[in-house]
């Protein structure tokens, strides 16, 4: 095929979708590309030219990995039904998981998607504490369900007047006040509902602040504002969507990196390593009220393949490594990175933990104007390299950098050259 073809091809792909799909879709990069095959940290389009994959915390144990992909068809040839049935391998999910998480986690509950398991996690601190506030951070995202997208203002979407949701700063600094100036800020929030009448139900916060620009330093620091959240009568909600399995490269939660037992954990994309697998882990106390007062079932969510992927993902986790490798590969990525920003005067400040790691980007230093116009520049040339990134924050001006857990030194190396010589040309330009 020839580049003119592969034009004409991209451009009828993107009218047959927009005809189909609709115009509420969006695509990633001004050249947007389709991928035909995955395979490890690459992804490959239909001339075979493959991709570094940096970006894609979803194929956490990497692209169609094998142990995942047969676990899947195995069950699949089996059996696939729904948890009003009995069957054990859900059971033996459940069991596997749980046993990576404190002792005081003793309920796990499954659905199909990250926003399935906040919009659960909501109804079960609604109905243990009474209230209906929720204080969330000022650029999260949590979901997309009705009441997701309220409380998730990277959307973009207007807060109803008489919402319940109060927004809070992401924790921005790495000092040793961070702590508390979060929690100022959430006891500020929890001022302003007691005076408008409204009951806490809950604090939800990724434990990355991935949306709000990757922010993981210094550890311990959320433990002031949960301890203000409980106080009030509300629930500590750990969304590990993004941060869980692994990848902050210590422990299996986020959460664990601030020394704190949540409430409630949710979790999802990386899951099912691409298979649609999310879920929600409790204290037994909470769910036996909510148990209590409300139901819950979903046609899908625990059903025997998502639990046979699930355990795989685990497996491979264990088996492998890939703990030790994020905090190894994310090291060595961290410190280049850094190298990178002592030539690169764009480039403000380097920071995460494991295999997630936020590259911010502002004019005149830390203390400039954000650099989204060059952010997005940088994304797009890096694409046209063949290596995906994307970006994050409240101007998208935290390029975001979060690969497969499988991610190696040498492809670290790929990733920072290229950006090193994206940087140069974006400087010359």
């Amino acid at each position: 095929m020839s580049a003119n073809d592969a034009v004409v091809s991209t451009r009828d792909i993107i009218a047959r979708r927009n005809r189909l799909l609709g115009p509420a879709y969006r695509l990633f990069y001004e050249q947007p590309v389709q991928f035909v095959r995955g395979e490890g940290v690459w992804l490959y389009d239909p001339d075979g030219n493959r991709y570094l994959d940096a970006y894609n915390n979803v194929a956490a144990v990497g692209h169609c990995h094998p142990h995942v992909v047969q676990a899947i068809a195995r069950q699949a040839a089996v059996l696939n039904t729904h948890t009003r049935y009995l069957h054990e391998t859900v059971l033996d999910y459940a069991e596997k998981l749980l046993t990576t998480f404190p002792a005081e986690i003793g309920h796990a509950m499954f659905t199909c998607s990250g926003s399935e398991a906040n919009d659960l996690a909501l109804r079960v601190a609604r109905t243990c504490t009474g209230g209906t506030g929720f204080i969330v951070t000022q650029t999260a995202y949590h979901g997309v369900t009705v009441a997701l997208a309220e409380l998730s203002p990277s959307l973009g979407l207007s807060a109803e007047k008489d919402s319940h949701m109060r927004l809070v700063p992401a924790p921005r600094s790495a000092g040793d006040d961070t702590g508390e100036i979060f929690a100022r800020q959430v006891r500020a929030a929890l001022d302003d509902m007691a005076r408008n009448g409204i009951r806490p139900a809950g604090l939800l916060v990724d434990t990355i602040f991935s949306s709000d620009g990757v922010f993981a330093d210094p550890p311990g620091f959320l433990r002031p504002a949960v301890e203000a959240i409980r106080a009030a009568g509300g629930l500590f909600i750990a969304d590990e969507v993004q941060p869980g399995f692994g990848r902050t490269g210590e422990q299996m939660w986020g959460f664990a990196r601030h020394d704190l037992v949540p409430d409630l954990v949710t979790m999802g994309k990386p899951m099912g390593n691409g298979h649609p697998v999310a879920g929600m882990a409790a204290r037994p106390d909470l769910l036996a009220e909510f148990g209590a007062r409300s139901r819950y079932f979903n046609t899908f969510g625990g059903n025997p393949v998502s639990a046979a992927a699930g355990i795989a993902v685990l497996e491979v986790i264990e088996s492998e490594g890939l703990i030790a490798n994020a905090r190894r590969t994310g090291g060595y990525l961290l410190d280049r990175l850094k190298q990178l920003q002592a030539r690169h005067e764009l480039i403000a400040e380097v920071r995460g933990v494991g295999l997630f790691i936020g590259v911010e980007l502002r004019r005149a230093g830390i203390a400039g104007t954000p650099a989204t116009r060059e952010s997005a520049a940088i994304v797009n040339m890096l694409r046209e390299r063949r290596v995906l990134i994307s970006a994050a924050g409240p101007h998208a001006n935290v390029l975001k950098i979060r690969p497969p857990l499988v991610f190696a030194t040498d492809h670290a190396d790929m990733l920072v050259e290229n950006l090193d010589q994206v940087l140069q040309a974006l400087h010359q330009a």
